[in-house]
């Protein structure tokens, strides 16, 4: 099948990964703006983001209720929901900021449980992997987001715009998720003795997943303030820095689309962790953009593979009557790092610097070979 034919057999679940990156590249590029406006520091603002990962996990537990209520509409709605929620964070101040980024926290977690298992039916339909391809198209919206976020705060719009702007783009992109038939079957465990069981396969991925994302999603997040507050650099170089980290993410998850068919997935797992750890220790040396730059060029190629190749695995392994619900178990444990990373990484920042962050991702990256041990031998 052709590239084009794969774009357009995916497409309604690239949409949505592609309109969740828009969002939070703008999120992560706008980061200094909002903290300025917040009047708080990063341990607080750390402090701040923790509603976010409640409210999405409250999200993703509910999420087979909710995929079944919107029927062939799920994942459109989803999306849908994600987006307004992106609005709210710059329209409040400090006393309703947590509350704001619990709507953009469910909208998200909501989300995330609907294109991935809808990524997994499509990959088992058609007999090939596609992970990476959307994990790309996140990246690559991702990296959108931040640049034009970025000309954004140069031009001297403030959060509230930005927020609202860049979530209307968003809205715009998710229209391309609505399909004929998008109901996302077997989400909710089936009655009888004869259910099939997940077993360890959906927690060893999901660890993983949570490793990867942890970093992936810290870096992103405070790479910006790292080269700011850090290194010196403007509110232009400062968004370059998670632009960066994203479009190489995006670039190498279009090669690891071939890569999966070819390399074994142990290797490949083990692989991206040794290089993305010498990315973020380069970037926790960084004495300069430039060379913070090169640190986040190199933890995006290692990080890029992590991800896909780890939900790729617990898609394939499981029992075919439980797939999605094996995907959706992995998607809740993986986004606790999507989630937790940020403002675990602010609290430390807060403690240690923003230096010692990145060694605290380099530390997490560790633990990857181990769980790709186990993840490639379970069942």
């Amino acid at each position: 099948m052709s590239r084009l034919a794969t774009l357009t057999q995916a497409r309604p679940a690239v949409a949505a990964f592609a309109a969740m990156g828009v969002l939070w590249g703008t999120f992560a590029a706008d980061l200094p703006d909002i903290k300025v406006m917040l009047g708080v520091d990063e341990a607080q603002l750390g402090l701040l983001l923790f509603m976010t990962p409640i409210a999405a996990v409250g999200a993703m537990l509910m999420a087979p209720l909710a995929g079944n209520a919107f029927g062939r509409f799920a994942l459109p709605l989803s999306c849908a929901l994600m987006c307004m929620g992106f609005v709210l964070p710059g329209q409040v101040g400090l006393a309703l900021f947590p509350f704001a980024m619990m709507a953009a926290g469910a909208g998200t977690g909501l989300t995330d449980v609907m294109m991935n298992a809808r990524v997994a039916a499509m990959e088992n339909d058609r007999g090939a992997p596609l992970m990476n391809l959307c994990h790309a198209a996140y990246s690559f919206g991702y990296a959108g987001g931040a640049i034009v976020t970025g000309a954004l705060r140069q031009a001297g719009h403030a959060p509230p715009v930005v927020l609202t702007l860049m979530a209307t783009l968003a809205v715009l992109i998710s229209l391309a998720t609505v399909e004929s038939d998008g109901r996302i079957d077997g989400l909710t465990r089936p009655k009888g003795r004869g259910a099939a069981q997940l077993g360890w396969l959906p927690i060893l991925g999901g660890a993983m997943v949570m490793v990867a994302f942890m970093t992936e999603n810290a870096a992103e997040n405070w790479s910006a303030l790292h080269i700011e507050k850090t290194l010196g650099g403007s509110a232009s170089a400062g968004a370059a820095g998670p632009a960066l980290m994203a479009v190489t993410m995006g670039v190498a998850r279009l090669f690891g689309q071939g890569l999966a068919m070819r390399v074994p997935a142990l290797w490949l797992l083990i692989g991206g962790a040794v290089v993305s750890a010498l990315g973020a220790l380069t970037a926790a040396a960084a004495i300069n953009p430039a060379m913070a730059y090169l640190g986040f060029f190199v933890m995006g190629i290692g990080s890029s593979v992590i991800a896909p190749t780890a939900f790729s695995l617990v898609g394939q392994r499981a029992d075919p009557k439980a797939r999605a619900r094996a995907v959706a178990r992995a998607t809740l444990l993986g986004y606790f790092g999507y989630f937790f990373g940020p403002p675990l990484v602010g609290m430390i920042a807060g403690q240690f610097g923003l230096r010692f962050a990145f060694v605290f991702a380099a530390m997490l990256l560790a633990c990857v070979p181990l769980l790709a041990r186990g993840l490639t031998r379970a069942r």
